[in-house]
């Protein structure tokens, strides 16, 4: 059983960049044909895909996103990591780290705890 876990600060200011990882356990980062995802929940809102880094280590991101997102992994640690720059107080969300089995598909997802990031001066 795969189990996903969230760190980081839980409190960012404007202007710079939020930074999380994501510890994974009984899995690999590795191992065919599964995407490793980043997806947050603000406040009142929906869930919104932000972009995942796949088991060969190649990367996508939501289009909204992407200019100010990156999605990188440390296979010795069996970690992969969020880098959001330039947030806002728009970016206070819950952020979970997920396996996916299929790119940006909730259907049959691995999901984190979740970590609160609020954004705030």
């Amino acid at each position: 059983q795969v189990q996903l876990q969230e760190s980081g600060p839980g409190l960012v200011k404007p202007s710079q960049t939020l930074s999380l990882t994501c510890t994974v356990s009984g899995g690999s980062l590795t191992t065919n044909y599964y995407y490793w995802s980043w997806i947050r929940q603000p406040p009142g809102k929906g869930q919104e895909w932000m972009g995942a880094i796949a088991w060969d280590g190649s990367t996508y991101y939501s289009p909204s996103l992407k200019s100010h997102t990156s999605i990188s992994r440390y296979t010795s640690k069996n970690q992969f990591s969020l880098q959001l720059s330039s947030v806002t107080p728009e970016d206070t969300a819950v952020y979970y780290c997920a396996r996916d089995g299929t790119l940006g598909s909730d259907y049959g997802r691995d999901w984190g705890q979740g970590t609160q990031v609020t954004v705030s001066s």
